[in-house]
């Protein structure tokens, strides 16, 4: 039986040999065959490419027919290198022409050879290729010689996806690997994006794939391991980390997966075979990401996101890159690509240059998707895979309203985009000449059009919109952005801003609403089993009043004498809305006693956002000089559902019946004691959402800036009273029958309304 003559370290040696030659690309793929056939003993060694169009071409053969090259090629899926393309996974034959997936191609002049080894040529766990090797004689291609053969592959992958490659390429078709891709994920705002892909954590490049010591690499290895291994249980034994929460669980994750006896036994595999501890990780790497990518299981396909992000924490250890992921300096129209990130982390890029972000994880109501709505960034979220997919520079095309993402597009569909994003320069410019007008209804309903907030950099947007002020300023993006428990002089400074950038114009600030899913990592948490029902917002302020007086202080510090608004949040019985109004009280006092300006006049409102809050309306609405309604936690506390999981968010309409119901209980109520109400919630920003919330009577809607412009135009089309007997009727009728939100997209088609 033949044997492999000098193993895949020799051999990876003598490719690095031929890839520094000054040779063209085509000379180069020509050497590199005829290399392996001779280390393999074989009479037969091909390369073929997955094109664009799915087609496997051959691009270098040692002992088919020449005329054959760039001439052969077989679909994804048939004969036995569109099979190994499609599986991503070797196949060893001993008599190739009996498999039943065989395909004979007569110009290539393959029919005598019997034995058969093929491999997929893999990068990022996406397959560029296939290679082959085939002898005349029946055998069985052993262990080795198939590591040997992966072990080449993944240089193979390296040199096809440089530029270098391009010139092999037909004019009109290019590699799979930068065929244009759509993925199609979860709105979380509207507008579209033109730009170029700007990985928010980029993986790290190998450039050195062919190891000059085996053992030294197989120490460094260990090394690196070892030092990764101590990361993660350092932050797992710190202090602040909560028993029971999802950045440990991924830890834990983590731990078990960098401990694991198989994979590290793979790794040494693959050194052994001549790859640098680097090439290794990628190695291993790039055969687990096609294995799982196969799978359909939810929890594998999560695992594989455990495992990309501990290849690329090993890949970090061994290379030395331990600077800051975060790219401050970015191309125009840069659009961020991640699987995650938090509110701090977008904060720290230039916004000037960002036009979108594009997340595989996430929900709408997520605070990274707040802020990117408050920044005015277009933004998707659950699109999947796409981190892997994604090369620094791609252009990429951001669908906000449809959920949409085009990775590398093709000029019919980039020109389609770019055509998109003149006419909504166009709206923009329209809304722009709305700015002015009131907001105020064909039969004469005004509507109260307000921002949510909580960056001093977005309130400029207010004399852009002609909103009448911010509904909402959330103040613990401060808290949640810094690295510490901002002081007393620093509350002051920012509110003292917000309301000079607000001008005359009625700001409400919201109380510190931190806990549940607003982790703040200088604040110790207790263990919960649901944060989200637990110590957080005005529970733990009242747990902490010292926490709360010195905000409550500086918010009146710095109203220096001016009106004041102050929201209060999550309250859950008027008996905590009556414990905050003291706390205000006292400080109040405290100022005056100090001779310091006290506001002119301050409004005390409680946020509607607790289910039981609604059988204390009676109790609360006397004593309070506004309400809000938070439409997020209300509908999640409502349904039982976490907002955060789209398994169970989406399936629970905001304004179906239940809902719109428990929303006109409140507008009603509010009305009887001539409370004003506002909705503070993502709800009032959508224009079908805010025709509901207009036709149960609420009037006053707060909402991310670039939403004013789309209601105003509503608003200014709108004849709102028969919408409203429409709607008041299937409320009280109790049936099921044609849905809310069906019903109001009748309307608006009748009406002619843009939604």
């Amino acid at each position: 039986m033949a044997t492999a003559i000098s193993g895949p370290r020799v051999l990876l040696r003598q490719l690095r040999e031929v890839m520094a030659e000054p040779l063209g690309p085509q000379s180069r793929l020509d050497k590199i065959v005829n290399l392996i056939a001779e280390n393999m003993r074989a009479d037969v060694c091909s390369f073929y490419v997955l094109r664009d169009d799915s087609a496997l071409e051959l691009f270098a053969t040692h002992g088919l027919k020449a005329e054959s090259v760039h001439m052969t090629t077989l679909r994804l899926g048939e004969g036995l290198v569109g099979l190994i393309a499609a599986e991503a996974e070797p196949l060893s034959l001993e008599n190739a022409p009996a498999h039943p997936a065989f395909a004979y191609r007569p110009e290539t002049g393959e029919d005598p050879f019997k034995a058969f080894l093929g491999v997929p040529v893999l990068r990022a766990g996406q397959t560029l290729g296939v290679l082959v090797v085939q002898n005349r004689d029946a055998r069985i291609y052993g262990e080795d010689e198939i590591e040997a053969m992966l072990t080449t592959a993944t240089i193979l992958a390296e040199m096809v996806a440089t530029s270098d490659f391009d010139s092999l390429i037909k004019p009109g078709s290019d590699i799979d690997l930068r065929r244009p891709r759509t993925f199609t994920g979860a709105s979380f705002t509207d507008g579209v994006a033109v730009g170029t892909v700007v990985l928010h954590d980029p993986r790290v490049v190998v450039t050195n794939f062919i190891a000059d010591d085996t053992d030294t690499e197989t120490k460094r290895l260990e090394k690196a391991l070892r030092t990764m291994r101590v990361s993660i249980d350092d932050m797992l034994n710190h202090g602040d980390m909560q028993p029971s929460s999802d950045h440990r669980d991924i830890l834990e994750t983590y731990r078990m997966f960098a401990n694991d006896r198989g994979w590290v036994d793979r790794l040494n595999e693959a050194i052994r075979n001549g790859l640098t501890a680097e090439a290794a990780v990628e190695r291993v790497q790039n055969d687990t990401r096609a294995r799982m990518q196969r799978q359909t299981d939810p929890y594998i396909r999560d695992r594989l996101h455990d495992l990309d992000d501990l290849a690329n924490r090993l890949l970090r250890v061994l290379t030395g890159d331990h600077q800051a992921l975060r790219q401050k300096e970015l191309p125009e129209n840069a659009i961020l690509v991640a699987r995650n990130m938090g509110p701090a982390e977008l904060l720290e890029y230039d916004r000037t240059r960002l036009r979108a972000i594009v997340l595989e994880e996430g929900g709408s109501t997520a605070h990274v998707a707040i802020i990117a709505r408050s920044l005015g960034l277009v933004a998707v979220g659950q699109a999947d895979s796409i981190v892997s997919m994604s090369e620094p520079g791609d252009t990429i095309i951001v669908d906000g309203a449809g959920g949409t993402v085009h990775l590398r597009p093709t000029p019919e569909v980039e020109q389609t985009y770019m055509d998109k994003v003149r006419l909504s320069a166009k709206r923009r410019a329209h809304f722009a000449e709305l700015r002015d007008k009131p907001s105020v209804t064909r039969d004469g309903v005004s509507v109260i059009l307000l921002h949510n907030s909580g960056l001093v950099a977005d309130l400029h947007m207010l004399d852009e919109t002609g909103a009448e002020g911010v509904g909402l300023f959330r103040t613990e993006l401060q808290f949640m952005i810094a690295s510490k428990l901002p002081r007393l002089s620093e509350q002051v400074e920012l509110y003292a801003e917000a309301m000079r950038l607000a001008g005359d114009r009625p700001i409400v600030f919201r109380l510190l609403d931190i806990g549940g899913d607003k982790v703040i990592p200088y604040m110790r948490s207790t263990v919960e089993e649901n944060p989200a029902m637990g110590w957080r917002s005005l529970r733990l302020a009242l747990d902490r009043p010292g926490l709360l007086r010195t905000q409550v202080r500086a918010l009146l510090i710095a109203a220096k004498g001016r009106a004041l608004k102050i929201l209060v949040p999550m309250v859950t019985e008027a008996s905590e809305f009556r414990q905050t109004r003291l706390v205000v009280r006292k400080e109040l006092e405290r100022l005056a006693r100090a001779g310091e300006p006290v506001p002119e006049k301050l409004e005390l409102g409680a946020m509607i956002e607790v289910p039981s809050l609604l059988f204390e309306l009676d109790h609360l609405l006397p004593e309070a000089d506004f309400v809000s309604i938070g439409s997020n936690d209300l509908v999640q506390f409502l349904t039982a559902s976490d907002r955060a999981n789209p398994r169970v968010s989406r399936n629970y309409d905001p304004i179906a019946l239940p809902r719109l119901r428990a929303f006109r209980h409140i507008v009603d109520a509010a009305r009887r004691y001539g409370v004003p109400l506002t909705m503070c919630g993502e709800l009032a920003g959508k224009p079908i959402e805010a025709l509901a919330l207009m036709s149960i009577g609420m009037t006053r809607l707060s909402m991310g800036p670039p939403s004013i412009g789309p209601i105003k135009e509503m608003v200014l089309g709108l004849e709102l009273e028969p919408i409203r007997r429409s709607v008041a009727a299937a409320l009280s009728d109790g049936s099921d029958g044609v849905g809310i939100r069906e019903l109001l997209l009748e309307w608006a088609a009748r009406q002619n309304l843009p939604v």
